[in-house]
């Protein structure tokens, strides 16, 4: 297998209140603090393959505003490749985060110049992508984009990992080309119109939902943990017990890692193992990619 990821996906500017609890309606809440961070599902993921050594490319979009400059240089610092990082004219992505005290999260995000990624972007990435063992993509591009990035992937030999979050309406065809399919809890739910409210739960859905798209599929089920699917086992893979601090990017680390493991050779299931070490030190520290772990903190 190429030793390399190539990430297409999203870049947001995140801005990361800490607070007591969610305001109530009318409420003018004061914030314990605020940090901004280099955030998107995109970027994060890279960010985290990058810190552990693993040579990463950037397929994406920034804007002309002041967070563009920041967003690229932050990714090129921790190591990613930024060549293919295009600038188009108005705002980059957003994301503003509310960590409340418990470690929850609730969050918003602005598309902004993620939704300016075209065809001609994935078709520029194409000598990368050849070069790739691992393609990475999430659900904060146009479906389109989404579509025909998981067919050029393919058809330049890439292991296909898609982290389908935000949960949005895919094509079956879609999801029936990707080698690994990513979600939560919550997107699980969306995708298998059942509630994932226990572990049990969570393995009698994923097997239904591998078996229908004839793929490999993870169900990351938080502070629980994990349950992967890999070729007709599934395993639970409990979560490490950790304080967390701020949850924030843990499920991007956790993504990053299990490309990094795979692009080594492990097992899905191996992978899995190694990417709950990675998030469980991510989410004890604030902000996303500058709590995600390099090789060293995790050995």
């Amino acid at each position: 297998m190429n030793k390399k990821i190539t990430v297409i996906g999203s870049l947001n500017y995140d801005v990361i209140l800490k607070i007591p609890r969610l305001p109530f309606k009318g409420e003018t809440l004061t914030a314990n603090g605020a940090t901004f961070s280099a955030g998107g599902k995109g970027a994060n993921q890279a960010v985290q393959a990058a810190k552990l050594k693993t040579p990463t490319y950037m397929v994406g979009c920034v804007g002309t505003d002041a967070s563009a400059d920041f967003l690229v240089n932050t990714a090129k610092e921790y190591g990613v490749n930024v060549d293919y990082i295009r600038k188009v004219p108005g705002s980059s992505g957003m994301g503003v985060i509310n960590a409340v005290e418990d470690g929850s999260v609730y969050a918003c995000i602005v598309r902004g110049a993620n939704f300016e990624v075209t065809k001609e972007d994935v078709d520029n990435a194409m000598p990368i992508l050849k070069e790739s063992g691992v393609c990475i993509l999430q659900n904060e591009l146009p479906v389109e984009i989404i579509a025909y990035a998981i067919d050029k992937a393919k058809e330049a030999g890439c292991t296909v990992v898609l982290n389908a979050a935000p949960a949005i309406e895919l094509p079956e065809e879609c999801l029936s080309k990707v080698d690994i399919f990513v979600v939560n809890e919550v997107e699980a739910e969306f995708y298998c119109h059942e509630k994932i409210d226990s572990v049990e739960k969570a393995k009698t859905e994923i097997k239904k939902m591998a078996e229908k798209y004839n793929n490999n599929v993870i169900f990351t089920l938080g502070k629980d943990g994990a349950v992967a699917y890999e070729n007709g086992t599934i395993e639970f893979i409990p979560a490490m017990k950790v304080d967390a601090i701020e949850t924030t990017g843990a499920g991007d680390s956790y993504i990053g890692a299990v490309s990094h493991s795979i692009i080594e050779g492990k097992s899905l299931i191996e992978a899995c193992k190694f990417a709950t070490k990675c998030s469980a030190i991510t989410v004890c520290r604030m902000g996303a990619q500058p709590s995600m772990p390099t090789l060293e903190d995790v050995e």
